[in-house]
């Protein structure tokens, strides 16, 4: 029932449309009983009653309408037929076009804890194939239940309007298909869960694969991935088979269970027309609508098949639908429409990733406005989790963030992460124009401030001797790249936002000291107001802040300047020793 319900607030908008599919489904499957009617009329009073030859001599153009009928009424169904059909095409794809653009759109609000427990190829698989279920149940699932009900209920009562002993035989073996269904409906519904995890499993290798494909080149394990997609495949293609196997196993009871309606109407229909309780037109009427019996029993194995797979996708489409993150706007969150000034102060911050192992502990340091702050540490030592949590991917589970003095969790998301610039350690571009990856933050950016920052990022240089310029598609998460070109087209769509506070993650680890020190100056001589936080590993990257902060552990082991660092000891002057 829950199913219905989402999926009729979901039709808002093509209800009508889909009422009226549903309406002309009754129509058109009541009309099956019309053409039987009438066959069973001519029979009767043109061709085997006993007043047959008088009947076509007196009135033959009584059989000629009798037949036009029959040809009218079947061309009529046909036309309801195609406008249905249109209606229940035009339903399926509008809700499947809402749901879809809900889907994305609630993963697009969903927090870095969603994506840390939720794997790419499956999300796919929910937006693309489990979607494809719902407008599979929309436009047919649906209308093959209503149709056979309707089929079968129509005929019923034909049946019992000509005779009600012969109407009790042919529906004697309804009971038997019901319960073979049910306990078909039982047995399958798990299998298709089993299914659909294999499905999911198998995309996410694939999308990872391909993904990854210069490392698995890399390291020469093309035939490791093959296998490895190969067992994942087999997995799958042994759920399909166990599923379409269960289901063949029982098909020959439902299918036998439906031929033999013929055989009760050959047995019952033959012995009550010689004992002449019913004529031969009106067993030619029972003998025509035999299929309106058959079928819906037929139909009802492949239904339930089709209703359990439907289930088992709508679980998982439902899980994203209703999915809520946990960083969302406050209610009591304040507008500040305003340019932050770019103050940004940590008091006692905590924060683990499980609730159980702190990656942070009460970390507690205060940056100015305008002021360049370096962050460095050991691996592991907290260093992205720190500045991730200025824009809030994360909350600290202890103590409290600040921008301008004003608490991080009562300002708006948007306009918080509108003041800031990231480009980060692992750089992602889209499958677009160099040009449009640097205005991604500014789409109506004008082409002379592109063309700036990309020189303020030391790139315009080498974005200038590729194919097409500026124009340049690139491949897929920048493919076709250098590692220091990427993080020099992310550096300059980061600085293209003009943020007030600028976050750079090991942003120059892949460019040689020559660009690191114009990529420096240009962060010196900004035509605009920046805060600069930038994690990094080269003391060269770090010797130019205003403060250093070294993180060990997950604590803040020193802070200071860069002469001051280097006169203690400790792990900046360790590192500064050793690349000196």
């Amino acid at each position: 029932m829950f199913q219905i319900k989402w999926l009729w607030k979901n039709l808002e908008g093509y209800r009508a449309v889909y009422i009226c599919a549903l309406i002309m489904t009754v129509i058109r499957q009541s009309m099956y009983i019309i053409t039987p009617h009438y066959s069973s009329r001519i029979v009767d009073e043109y061709i085997y009653g006993e007043a047959a030859a008088e009947n076509l001599a007196a009135n033959p153009k009584g059989l000629i309408w009798l037949v036009a009928a029959m040809i009218g009424f079947t061309v009529l169904r046909t036309i309801i037929t195609y406008t249905s059909g249109l209606c229940y095409e035009k339903a399926s794809q509008g809700i499947v076009y809402r749901v879809r653009n809900h889907l994305f759109a609630n993963v697009q609000r969903q927090d870095s804890e969603f994506f840390d427990k939720n794997r790419t190829g499956d999300l796919m698989t929910r937006i693309s194939g489990d979607l494809d279920m719902v407008r599979h149940t929309i436009a047919w699932i649906i209308k093959a239940i209503l149709e056979c009900i309707v089929l079968y209920t129509a005929s019923v009562f034909f049946f019992f309007s000509i005779d009600w002993l012969m109407a009790l035989c042919m529906m004697a073996l309804t009971p038997v298909i019901f319960a073979i269904t049910m306990r078909l409906r039982k047995v399958m519904g798990p299998k298709y869960v089993v299914q659909r995890e294999k499905l999911s499993g198998l995309n996410t290798a694939a999308e990872e694969n391909i993904s990854g494909n210069r490392v698995v080149k890399a390291f020469a394990r093309e035939d490791f991935e093959q296998d490895k997609f190969d067992k994942l495949n087999k997995e799958y293609s042994d759920a399909n088979k166990t599923t379409s196997l269960t289901w063949l196993k029982y098909y020959p009871f439902i299918e036998i269970t439906a031929q033999g309606l013929a055989v009760v109407q050959l047995l019952a229909g033959g012995l009550f027309v010689i004992g002449g309780r019913i004529t031969v037109g009106e067993y030619t009427a029972f003998s025509g609508l035999i299929w309106t019996m058959s079928n819906p029993m037929r139909m009802l194995g492949s239904i339930i098949n089709d209703l359990e797979r439907f289930v088992a996708s709508l679980n998982k489409i439902i899980e994203i639908y209703y999915a809520s993150p946990l960083i969302t706007d406050r209610a009591d969150a304040a507008e500040h429409p305003e340019r932050l000034r770019g103050e940004i102060e940590f008091k006692n911050v905590s924060f683990s990733y499980d609730k159980k192992n702190p990656v942070l502990k009460s970390i507690s340091f205060k940056i100015a406005p305008g002021e360049t702050v370096a962050i460095m540490g050991p691996t592991g030592s907290g260093k992205t989790t720190l500045v991730n949590m200025i824009s809030r991917t994360y909350d600290p589970d202890e103590g409290r963030i600040l921008a301008d003095g004003i608490d991080l969790r009562m300002m708006k998301l948007h306009e918080l992460r509108r003041n800031i610039g990231e480009a980060q350690q692992d750089v992602l571009l889209f499958s677009d124009t160099i040009e449009g990856n640097i205005a991604f933050g500014r789409s109506d950016m004008p082409e002379e401030e592109v063309y700036k920052f990309a020189g303020l990022a030391a790139a315009d240089g080498f974005i200038k001797e590729t194919s097409d310029g500026y124009d340049t598609i690139i491949g897929e998460r920048g493919v076709g790249l250098s590692g220091g070109q990427k993080q020099r087209i992310s550096l300059a769509r980061a600085l293209a936002v003009r943020p007030a506070v600028l976050i750079l993650d090991d942003t120059t680890s892949a460019v040689d000291m020559e660009t690191e020190r114009y990529i420096q100056n240009s962060l010196e001589n900004l035509d605009f107001e920046c805060t600069k936080i930038i994690i990094a590993q080269r003391i060269s990257s770090a010797k130019n802040a205003d403060k250093i902060i070294i993180l060990k552990d997950g604590k803040i082991a020193d802070i200071g300047t860069h002469k001051e660092l280097t006169e203690r000891e400790g792990y900046y002057k360790e590192v500064y020793d050793l690349q000196k």
